[in-house]
């Protein structure tokens, strides 16, 4: 959520970010309208509080009671829909992000590693997974259903090293791990940006809602509606919500671990074969609150991707980095970048890592705040990386690591944390 200030004073610079991440600008001129109407109304009911306190005839008083009651109910209603329009209005955009239709307008902006060649047609995960006994779909289907699948053997054992390799590397870069709740109240997926509104949309909105009503410690039915996350990033954010930081601890560093869930409801018909898109994985991320300072904050981004980039290369995987284009961008983001490694037996890059900085659009929602040295209170910066998902970099490993035995090499830095450096075919 932007600054009503903000939105008043700069109304065409708000417009432009709509159009270039393919959203009504219109919205923006509907938005001022019902504001100046708010604030007639506020005007008005204040002038009338004030001539109530003064008035000492009470058949006046009573009709300004009446006339304020009246009202204070039409500014409820003005309210609601301001609200409503103020959580449509887009981040603004950085100079530097490229203006694109779609994800045909991102830019590569590094590439590191060569595309393995193989003297033998490479297999894809699916494949290598079912011979080498390490995933099953099959029963995955029938336990969890569409995207359901089950790691085994050594295909548990590497994953849990990537997200134990991750974690570490997350601490000796200064984050504070922390395994988050992953059933939240909507309050953390809507101050996140997770929900489209101000209300969940199942429609629309990628997020599974848990059915059963939960219990509050007395004993009564919880109002709360919970919700299971798609990341650890909403859980990690809202940790700070309704706080009042203090600007020397900033900025704030913390990296989550976590079961992510996502119905993927945009998705239906993509990407069915194997765990290139699935409902549930696990995946370290990053989250780091800022001082409200666009050098810094320009800055810790680099850092964040910086150290996905250094995990690619201690895996051996062949990666591009892409800064993502406004057509492809989410509302609130500010600038965008995301790393794809290759893999060989899909023959395509597949996104691993997402890096995206957001500026004060998500503090606003969560009412994150700090205090200055000079005692002035700012909204903080926020700024959010994927470390490591589990089922992508998997199968990148499986692709590129493979032999013409139909065995898989374990990169030398995960060895540690499988035991082992082969995954080898049964029997």
């Amino acid at each position: 959520m932007l600054d009503i200030r903000f939105v008043r004073e700069n109304p065409d610079v708000i417009k432009d970010a709509a159009v270039k991440k393919h959203l009504d600008p219109s919205t923006i001129d509907t938005l001022l309208h019902v504001d100046e109407e708010r604030r007639s109304l506020i005007a008005k009911s204040e002038a009338l509080r004030s001539e109530q306190k003064k008035t000492q005839d009470r058949e006046k008083a009573t009709a300004i009671k009446g006339e304020f009651k009246e009202l204070e109910a039409q500014l409820g209603e003005v309210e609601k829909e301001f609200n409503r329009l103020m959580v449509l209005i887009p981040n603004i955009i950085s100079s530097d992000t490229p203006i694109g239709k779609d994800e045909s307008g991102n830019v590569e902006v590094e590439r590191w590693g060569d595309i393995p060649q193989f003297d033998f047609v490479p297999k894809d995960h699916a494949t290598l997974g079912k011979e080498l006994d390490i995933l099953d779909l099959e029963r995955g289907a029938k336990v969890a259903g569409y995207r359901g699948y089950f790691l085994k053997n050594e295909g548990a054992m590497l994953v849990m090293a990537l997200m134990q390799y991750a974690l570490r590397k997350m601490v000796e870069k200064g984050f504070c791990p922390m395994i988050p709740p992953t059933l939240v109240k909507g309050a953390a997926l809507f101050g996140s940006g997770y929900f489209k509104g101000l209300e969940y949309d199942p429609e629309v909105d990628e997020i599974y809602q848990v059915a059963t009503s939960d219990k509050e410690a007395n004993g009564e039915t919880s109002r709360d509606k919970k919700f299971l996350v798609g990341t650890a990033e909403p859980s990690l954010l809202a940790y700070y919500s309704d706080e009042i930081l203090k600007e020397e601890d900033l900025p704030i560093k913390v990296c989550g671990f976590s079961q992510c869930y996502r119905s993927e409801i945009g998705s239906y018909g993509k990407d069915t074969k194997g765990l290139y898109r699935v409902h549930e994985f696990m995946k370290v991320e990053q989250v780091v609150v800022s001082k409200a300072d666009l050098a810094e904050s320009d800055a810790l981004q680099k850092q964040m991707v910086d150290i996905s980039k250094e995990m690619h290369r201690e895996l051996g995987l062949p990666y591009h980095l892409l800064q993502i284009c406004t057509g492809d961008m989410g509302p609130g983001k500010y600038r965008q970048y995301d790393l794809e490694a290759w893999l060989p037996g899909m023959n395509r890059w597949a996104e691993t890592g997402s890096a995206s900085t957001f500026l004060d659009w998500q503090s606003r929602r969560l009412n994150v705040k700090y205090v200055t040295k000079e005692g002035e209170k700012k909204f903080a910066y926020l700024l959010n990386n994927t470390a490591m998902p589990s089922p992508r970099p998997f199968i990148a490993i499986l692709e590129n690591f493979q032999t013409k035995e139909g065995t898989v090499r374990i990169p030398e830095i995960l060895q540690p944390y499988t035991g082992f450096a082969e995954i080898e075919r049964k029997g």
